[in-house]
């Protein structure tokens, strides 16, 4: 069991074949939901959401290798790419059909942040295993903005990709202080319990890198190392338009602003679509209740 409030879960392992192992909560029975999280999060972040659906679904959450308490390699040891991470998230679904007793086929996908092309490239690989789709301020597909970025994205993105900048950007926990404060991740103050454990797995800067690495893979324009397998994710949506889906999304997201939702309306045009004008990107802190109680009605229908 954690010490992290409000996280009561037994932590699961599963080594991968180069021998980093990654932590998952895995907890209920029933059909399968699986949480992904983004950057730089790690599963405290579903701690609610599988509290919510527990009673009723077997709720799965990973944190990817270099965030939460998997393990935090360091660059020669792990490419840190879209495809590394899709790569990751098919071998522990892999593992828990042949292993553990997950069913092929019936699986939910709640996806946030960078969630959403990792849990979406996953789902592309394998589109008979998806019944239902969960989208919380993310995406799937290029920027709708084209090659701009968003303002409050520009000045991480030019610091984390430098030199000293992004030397010293790690070296003061920077990415994950500001992510978990007004304005910029929240619209309101998180309890310090609860700041402290989404600060606690990059408290040491060995646990930073994935966080850096993940602000480099960022894929903006054709040449970049993820734009090729970015656009085939994008593509693919279309064999997901017809499944039940629910998009919850935080109004007030200085990356995922409304261009992004209005994407995601065209891509999954039969969506039931749930806005908070009071949340802003980190919507499941938030939007509190009203967003739980919205999952586990579309859950139950």
């Amino acid at each position: 069991m954690s010490f992290f409030p409000g996280y009561r879960f037994d932590s699961h392992w599963f080594t991968h074949p180069g021998g980093l192992d990654q932590h998952y909560v895995d907890v209920g029975e029933g059909a399968p939901v699986l949480f992904v999280h983004g950057n730089p999060t790690w599963s405290y972040m579903w701690r609610r959401p599988v509290l919510a659906l527990r009673d009723r679904f077997r709720c799965i959450a990973p944190d990817h290798i270099g965030m939460g308490l998997s393990d935090k390699p360091d660059g020669d040891r792990y490419a840190h790419t879209l495809a590394a991470r899709i790569d990751d998230l098919d071998a522990l679904t892999t593992h828990l059909i042949a292993d553990q007793g997950a069913p092929a086929t019936g699986w939910t996908l709640v996806m946030h942040d960078w969630g959403g092309p990792i849990g979406m490239g996953w789902a592309a690989r394998h589109p008979g295993r998806v019944s239902r789709l969960v989208v919380l301020n993310t995406a799937a597909f290029p920027n709708p903005h084209g090659t701009r970025v968003r303002p409050a994205l520009r000045i991480p993105l030019g610091v984390l990709r430098g030199g000293l900048g992004g030397a010293l950007f790690l070296r003061h926990n920077a990415f994950v202080r500001l992510a978990t404060v007004p304005p910029f991740g929240v619209r309101r103050p998180l309890p310090r319990a609860v700041r402290a454990a989404y600060l606690a797995p990059s408290d040491q800067q060995g646990g930073r890198l994935a966080i850096q690495r993940f602000v480099h893979d960022i894929p903006l324009k054709p040449g970049d190392p993820s734009w090729s397998l970015l656009c085939g994710i994008g593509d693919s949506l279309d064999r997901f338009a017809d499944l039940p889906a629910l998009i919850a999304w935080g109004r007030h997201d200085p990356v995922f602003d409304p261009a992004f939702l209005r994407e995601w309306r065209t891509r999954l045009p039969g969506a039931r679509v749930r806005l908070y004008p009071h949340a802003g990107h980190l919507v499941v802190e938030d939007a509190g209740d009203d967003l739980l109680i919205a999952l586990r009605r579309f859950m139950l229908e």
